[in-house]
Protein backbone atom coordinates (compact mmCIF):
# COMPACT_ATOMS: atom_id res chain seq x y z
CA UNK A 1 0.00 0.00 0.00
CA UNK A 2 0.95 3.42 -1.07
CA UNK A 3 2.08 6.18 2.00
CA UNK A 4 -0.78 7.98 0.61
CA UNK A 5 -3.27 5.67 0.53
CA UNK A 6 -2.82 4.58 4.06
CA UNK A 7 -2.72 7.79 5.12
CA UNK A 8 -6.02 8.61 3.24
CA UNK A 9 -7.63 6.38 4.82
CA UNK A 10 -6.34 6.40 8.42
CA UNK A 11 -7.19 10.45 8.11
CA UNK A 12 -11.18 9.21 7.41
CA UNK A 13 -11.34 6.69 10.20
CA UNK A 14 -9.70 9.53 13.15
CA UNK A 15 -12.43 11.92 10.88
CA UNK A 16 -15.45 8.74 12.25
CA UNK A 17 -13.77 8.68 15.59
CA UNK A 18 -14.28 12.07 16.06
CA UNK A 19 -18.06 11.77 14.70
CA UNK A 20 -18.27 9.10 17.36
CA UNK A 21 -17.20 11.08 20.43
CA UNK A 22 -19.50 14.22 18.97
CA UNK A 23 -22.42 12.62 18.49
CA UNK A 24 -22.29 9.85 21.55
CA UNK A 25 -20.33 11.59 24.34
CA UNK A 26 -20.86 15.28 23.48
CA UNK A 27 -23.93 15.91 21.51
CA UNK A 28 -25.24 18.49 24.39
CA UNK A 29 -22.57 20.48 24.34
CA UNK A 30 -21.87 23.60 22.11
CA UNK A 31 -18.86 22.00 20.00
CA UNK A 32 -21.38 19.32 18.86
CA UNK A 33 -24.48 21.40 18.48
CA UNK A 34 -22.56 23.77 16.32
CA UNK A 35 -20.97 20.92 14.25
CA UNK A 36 -24.37 19.81 13.40
CA UNK A 37 -26.55 23.25 13.37
CA UNK A 38 -28.47 21.40 16.16
CA UNK A 39 -30.54 23.47 19.30
CA UNK A 40 -30.24 23.10 22.77
CA UNK A 41 -33.69 21.30 22.74
CA UNK A 42 -32.99 19.31 19.50
CA UNK A 43 -30.18 17.89 20.96
CA UNK A 44 -31.95 16.97 24.23
CA UNK A 45 -34.72 15.24 22.38
CA UNK A 46 -32.73 13.22 19.84
CA UNK A 47 -29.01 12.30 22.10
CA UNK A 48 -30.18 8.03 22.01
CA UNK A 49 -30.57 8.86 18.48
CA UNK A 50 -27.47 11.10 17.65
CA UNK A 51 -25.27 8.39 20.22
CA UNK A 52 -26.80 5.26 17.73
CA UNK A 53 -25.73 6.98 14.60
CA UNK A 54 -22.45 7.91 16.88
CA UNK A 55 -22.08 3.90 17.29
CA UNK A 56 -21.93 3.21 13.79
CA UNK A 57 -19.93 5.67 12.99
CA UNK A 58 -16.99 3.92 15.17
CA UNK A 59 -17.86 0.52 13.59
CA UNK A 60 -16.51 2.88 9.88
CA UNK A 61 -13.86 3.70 12.15
CA UNK A 62 -13.30 0.06 13.55
CA UNK A 63 -13.38 -1.20 10.16
CA UNK A 64 -10.92 0.98 8.74
CA UNK A 65 -8.87 0.65 10.96
CA UNK A 66 -8.77 -3.13 10.79
CA UNK A 67 -7.79 -3.03 6.99
CA UNK A 68 -4.79 -0.58 7.47
CA UNK A 69 -3.98 -3.31 10.00
CA UNK A 70 -4.13 -6.14 7.75
CA UNK A 71 -3.42 -4.42 4.97
CA UNK A 72 -6.08 -5.62 3.10
CA UNK A 73 -7.08 -3.21 0.36
CA UNK A 74 -10.61 -5.31 -0.04
CA UNK A 75 -11.35 -4.38 3.58
CA UNK A 76 -10.39 -0.83 3.49
CA UNK A 77 -12.46 -0.69 0.42
CA UNK A 78 -15.30 -2.17 1.88
CA UNK A 79 -15.61 0.52 4.44
CA UNK A 80 -14.13 3.82 2.32
CA UNK A 81 -17.87 2.74 0.01
CA UNK A 82 -19.95 2.43 3.20
CA UNK A 83 -18.46 5.84 4.29
CA UNK A 84 -19.36 7.45 0.60
CA UNK A 85 -22.18 6.45 0.44
CA UNK A 86 -23.66 7.32 3.95
CA UNK A 87 -22.33 10.87 3.17
CA UNK A 88 -24.31 10.75 -0.01
CA UNK A 89 -26.92 9.51 2.02
CA UNK A 90 -26.51 12.47 4.41
CA UNK A 91 -25.62 14.68 2.19
CA UNK A 92 -29.33 14.48 0.78
CA UNK A 93 -31.48 14.32 3.42
CA UNK A 94 -29.92 15.79 6.34
CA UNK A 95 -27.04 18.58 5.32
CA UNK A 96 -24.87 18.79 2.10
CA UNK A 97 -21.78 19.44 3.63
CA UNK A 98 -21.20 15.79 4.29
CA UNK A 99 -20.64 15.76 0.81
CA UNK A 100 -17.38 17.17 1.37
CA UNK A 101 -16.66 15.87 4.54
CA UNK A 102 -17.54 12.44 4.25
CA UNK A 103 -17.85 11.49 0.47
CA UNK A 104 -15.32 13.03 -1.47
CA UNK A 105 -12.36 12.44 0.66
CA UNK A 106 -13.49 8.54 1.02
CA UNK A 107 -13.71 8.88 -2.52
CA UNK A 108 -10.55 9.75 -3.28
CA UNK A 109 -9.31 6.81 -0.64
CA UNK A 110 -10.86 4.80 -2.65
CA UNK A 111 -8.70 5.86 -5.62
CA UNK A 112 -5.72 5.96 -3.78
CA UNK A 113 -6.29 2.38 -2.70
CA UNK A 114 -6.58 0.87 -6.41
CA UNK A 115 -3.68 3.03 -7.36
CA UNK A 116 -1.88 1.53 -4.91
CA UNK A 117 -3.12 -2.05 -5.34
Amino acid sequence: MSFVAGLLVALIAVLHVYILVLEMFLWRTPRAMKAFGTTPEFANASAALAANQGLYNGFLAAGLFWGLFTQAPAIQLFFLGCVAVAGLYGAATANRRILFIQTVPAVLAILAVLIAK
